[in-house]
């Protein structure tokens, strides 16, 4: 099974960049995207009803921002939307897919680069979503948590460590939970098969960032420690174009 996951800095604007070449030319198992930017019924069929996929959308109500969207070959049991918190569903940030063999959450974590006032929204979101995983857990369920989660973890992860750690997305009171959800056995995958430095997944197109590969690494596959086993391959996609970020990718060994 491969599980593509990416944020494309708005769905109609990815379309007109090959989106719909690229889904067919990797045929992904299940596709998860972030920032949408888009209301489901704003889509065309070309978008909402590709062939051999069922599409789930979860939008913001502001149009034009945020936005997740899921697309799977095999249907889910359940789909889960949102975090069943109003200030944080009222962004479309959340989709929960439930499969025999492991929970996916698709999300789109906040951005605090407008103000300490949206550093602390984002920490709240990310203390409300531990606390729903934890309870899954603790129910048996494996997961797979994919997605912008908008911190980079380690120096590793940045191209500018010292200059960018005052800046949201790299603070230590972000990254410091990501320190936390490792501690409590959450696995950076992509981690296990590369250890190399200069591996990004977001660049600032208003700097010419990525041509010289400035970037950051803040697009994760974290997977409780049961469904490591499963993990035959991660990677980073950093020649595919068309979005800010680019895509990465994991491969499951499952039933």
């Amino acid at each position: 099974m491969r599980i593509i996951c990416w944020n494309v800095n708005g769905i109609r604007a990815a379309q007109k960049k090959g989106l719909i070449d690229y889904i067919a030319r990797e045929s992904p198992d299940i596709l998860c995207l972030q920032e949408t930017k888009a209301q489901r019924d704003q889509l065309d069929p070309e978008l909402t009803d590709i062939a051999g996929y069922t599409s789930y959308f979860f939008s913001a109500e502001k149009k034009g921002y945020s936005g997740v969207a899921v697309y799977t070959k095999k249907l889910p049991s359940t789909v889960g939307m949102g975090c069943e918190a109003t200030r944080f569903d009222a962004e479309g940030r959340v989709l929960r897919l439930d499969y025999p063999d492991f929970t996916l959450y698709n999300i789109y974590f906040p951005n605090g680069g407008r103000g300490p006032e949206r550093v602390r929204y984002k920490l709240d979101f990310y203390e409300v979503l531990l606390e729903q995983w934890e309870e899954l857990r603790a129910e048996g369920k494996k997961l797979i948590i994919c997605g912008d989660y908008n911190t980079a973890h380690k120096e590793i992860d940045v191209a500018r460590p010292a200059e960018w750690s005052k800046v949201s997305g790299f603070l230590p009171e972000e990254r410091a939970w990501l320190d936390k959800i490792t501690d409590m056995g959450y696995v950076d995958v992509f981690r296990k098969f590369n250890d190399k430095p200069e591996q990004y997944t977001y660049w600032d197109n208003f700097r010419n960032m990525r041509p010289r590969n400035i970037g950051w690494r803040i697009d994760y596959f974290f997977v409780t420690p049961d469904l490591v086993p499963s993990v035959t391959d991660a990677q980073i996609h950093p020649t595919v174009m068309g979005s800010d970020h680019c895509p990465i990718e994991i491969k499951l060994q499952i039933s």
